[in-house]
């Protein structure tokens, strides 16, 4: 068994958490970016279909 990958497991969960910690919001922040953009279009078309 390779004993050296354990010598840097610590550091690898580490780094899956950091990027975690980052990667989730990232794509959190696009997804209520996206809808709100959704939101405006389709408030934009209801109002041209009023006039």
């Amino acid at each position: 068994m390779n004993w050296k990958f354990l010598e840097h497991t610590s550091l690898l969960l580490h780094i899956l958490a950091a990027k975690t910690l980052i990667l989730c919001p990232a794509f959190a922040g696009v997804k209520i970016y996206q809808r709100k953009n959704l939101e405006a279009k389709q408030q934009k078309l209801e109002a041209q279909k009023k006039k």
